[in-house]
Order: C-alpha cells, then sequence, then structure tokens
C-alpha cells in the first residue's frame, strides 16, 4: 500500500521474537512509544481469536519494547483460532510490529466486483473497527455503495459524497480520504485485485488518515504479471490438500464433510455436491478433472482423497463427453493398486466409451458399488459413509478391501 502512496503505520514484520524485538527497538528511537503485535495469520477476527496454547488474543497492544519480545514468543510458532479458520487454526508463523496511533474515528472501505453492477464497487461505512457483516445486518443504511465501470473509474463528486458519508465531511479530511481511495483504486486495478478492504480507516489525533488494517485478494488467474506479489505467497496458510491439488492441475476446494467427490465439470460437480445434501450427507470436496484428465491426474485425485482423513467414502460421477469414461477407470484401477486404496467407492458412469469403462473394471476384481443413477449413487455413498463413521466413533475397524 505504502508503494501506492496510501499512508500506513510504521511497522515491520518480524519472524522471531528476537526479531520483533529489533523491529520495536528501531521504532522507539524514532520516537515511537506505543506498539501492536499483530499475528500474521490469513483469517478475521484474529483479535478475538486463541492460540492452542491458551493465549488468547491474536492482536495486543505493548506500551513497553520489552512487552513486544513476549508478546511474540507467545504467538509465533503456535496456531490461532479464529471464527475463520476451524478448530485446528493456522500457524503463526510471523506478527507485524507497528505503532499505536490513537483514532479519534474509525471508519470502513473496500473496493471489490460487484456482480449486480458488473463492474467494480466502492463501498464505505463511517463504523470500522468492527465487524463489518454484522454492521450490515444490524444497521444497513450505514453501508453506502459508490458503482462505476473499469473503463471510466469513479469520478471525483461521487469519492467527496462516499468519503463525506464514511464520517469524514471536512475539506482536509475529506480530500485525505478521497485520495487515499484513488491511490488504493490504482492499486486495485493495476495488480488484478478482487478485493481491498480496509478495517479501519483510522483518524489519528492530528487528523491524518491511516490505513490500520487490511485484507487484499488477488486474480490468481493473472499471477504470470503480478509475480511480486504472488512471490509472498504463504502456503502454510492454506489448505494443504488444495495446495497439493493445484500441484497435480485439479480444480479442487476442500470442504468440512466425509464425502469424497471426484467428477468431471464444473456444474454437475455442484450438482453432485447438493444430491449428496439432499440425501443426507456432507461432501468433503469439490473436484473437477475437467475434460482433459489423464491417468495421473485421476490417480492424483484419488490419492488427494484416499490421504484426506475426513473422508469415509468416495463418490465417482463422470458424464463422458469431452472426459472418456475408460481413463476414469483406468485412473481409480492405477490408483487402488498402486496406492493401496482403501476407501469405499461409489461409481456413476455415463457417455463416451462407458461400456469399456464397466468391463475394465469388472475385470479388475476391484469391488466397487456401480450404478447408472445418480441418485441411487448418493444415496449408496451416503449410507457407506454414515457405517465407516459410526465405526469410527465405536472404535471398530471397517476394512473396505478393493481387491478381493
Amino acid at each position: 500500500m505504502a508503494k501506492y502512496g496510501v499512508p500506513v503505520a510504521k511497522g515491520q514484520a518480524a519472524t522471531s521474537a528476537k526479531e520483533a524485538l529489533d523491529v520495536a527497538k528501531g521504532m522507539s528511537a524514532q520516537g515511537v512509544k506505543d506498539y501492536v503485535v499483530k499475528a500474521q495469520v490469513l483469517a478475521g477476527g484474529r483479535g478475538k481469536g486463541t492460540f492452542l496454547n491458551g493465549f488468547k488474543g491474536g492482536v495486543h497492544l505493548c506500551s513497553e519494547v520489552d512487552e513486544v519480545e513476549v508478546m511474540a514468543s507467545k504467538m509465533l510458532g503456535q496456531r490461532l483460532v479464529t471464527k475463520q479458520t476451524g478448530p485446528t487454526g493456522k500457524p503463526c508463523n510471523k506478527v507485524l510490529v507497528t505503532e499505536r496511533l490513537f483514532l479519534r474515528k474509525e471508519a470502513y472501505f473496500a473496493i471489490l466486483m460487484d456482480r449486480e453492477s458488473g463492474g467494480p464497487v466502492m463501498v464505505g461505512s463511517s463504523e470500522g473497527g468492527m465487524d463489518i457483516e454484522a454492521v450490515a445486518a444490524e444497521s444497513p443504511d450505514a453501508i453506502h455503495n459508490l458503482t462505476f465501470s473499469l473503463d471510466d473509474g469513479p469520478n471525483d463528486a461521487g469519492l467527496k459524497d462516499l468519503a463525506a458519508k464514511m464520517g469524514f465531511p471536512g475539506e482536509d479530511e475529506n480530500a485525505q480520504c478521497v485520495s487515499i481511495m484513488k491511490n488504493l483504486y490504482e492499486l486495485f486495478d493495476t495488480t488484478d485485485a478482487t478485493l481491498i478492504e480496509v478495517n479501519p480507516l483510522g483518524q489519528a489525533h492530528d487528523g491524518t488518515l491511516y490505513c490500520l488494517d487490511a485484507k487484499l485478494n488477488f486474480d490468481d488467474n493473472a499471477a504470470y504479471r503480478n509475480k511480486e506479489i504472488f512471490e509472498l505467497r504463504d502456503e502454510t496458510q492454506e489448505d494443504p490438500r488444495e495446495v497439493e491439488a493445484e500441484k497435480q492441475n485439479l480444480n479442487y476446494i476442500g470442504l468440512d464433510g466425509n464425502i469424497g467427490c471426484l467428477v468431471n465439470g464444473a456444474g454437475l460437480a455442484m450438482a453432485t455436491m447438493d444430491v449428496i445434501k439432499l440425501n443426507g450427507g456432507d461432501p468433503a470436496n469439490f473436484l473437477d478433472l475437467g475434460g482433459g484428465a489423464n491417468v495421473e491426474q485421476v490417480t492424483s485425485a484419488f490419492k488427494l482423497l484416499n490421504d484426506d482423513a475426513n473422508v469415509e467414502a468416495i463418490l465417482v460421477n463422470i458424464f463422458g463427453g469431452i472426459m472418456r469414461c475408460d481413463i476414469i477407470a483406468l485412473g481409480i484401477i492405477k490408483a487402488a493398486t498402486e496406492l493401496g486404496l482403501q476407501k469405499p467407492i461409489v461409481i456413476r458412469l455415463a457417455g463416451t466409451r462407458v461400456e469399456d469403462a464397466r468391463q475394465l473394471i469388472d475385470e479388475s476384481g476391484l469391488r466397487m458399488l456401480t450404478t447408472d443413477d445418480l441418485q441411487e449413487a448418493a444415496q449408496r455413498v451416503v449410507r457407506v459413509a454414515e457405517i465407516q463413521k459410526l465405526a469410527k466413533e465405536a472404535h471398530l475397524s471397517v476394512k473396505f478391501d478393493l481387491p478381493l
């Protein structure tokens, strides 16, 4: 942000308590007397989070240099659990040490793509420094939008009006806010960002405006032209299943259920998850093989599902158009023989070379539940997953041996 002329608090990231202390000492030499230590975890709600070691809060205020080292030591190397991380939390490998600014006003500002208008939208509110979703639910009139086109960008009149509605009507503060919004839009436009969220956009006691906490998302399809940004990627903050899937060129999103899904086509994948839910099950993932997958990618997909401890059963739903059913069958057979695939599998195949696929599965000697009907396939996989789950809860071993 500073690179684009956006005012931010003095600070620096640290990966050890000693480094955090050195940062604080350097800031102290510049006249800083109060500090903030923030856990660098990619999740919201850090301030109200709890580390697995019992230490509460991912954001702490410090009035002494030595306190910074103590707080950093309690955060680094630990996992922070917030309302967005799930019970296992996310690792805290860095902390950000910044100067503490005493604010007299806090606002909210964001830029994102708006589906309804078909372009970007700026969102502002005078009620910053808090959960914006709660503000939207409880005080919707406090949320203000400014839509515009990518070609023209936001106009000055609209920016001034939005800044005033955000709580900055005075001439100087309004001009500061407009300048910040323009600079943030330049950042948004030139880096292929999909979201820039600043909360709070704070006004210090001397009237200066600062962006004090922010979340930025970037379009990974444009990674090739934003290499400097994507080099900052921290894979430890991501779902390891998704990281591995990306390496195998698989379209995968991890979920919290226990039924693994392997499907070709995004629309069919969504429909498959819906049918699983309608039958009382919970999908463990979205996994779209696409139309050009080969045997190795199919095998990698099965390995991903087989290694997932949450997956109790796997549903394969393939409609063979571009993706041939026999390729899927070969991938299943290879995965079962090479990976020692133990998860029960329910298969629904239809379309191109489906008879060849059935013959391959029949001749393989592998025990799988097959059907031509998606509803029946969903019912079966939900029942199998439930059996697996109940057995696990009762500490019983249920082994589904694919090779007879």
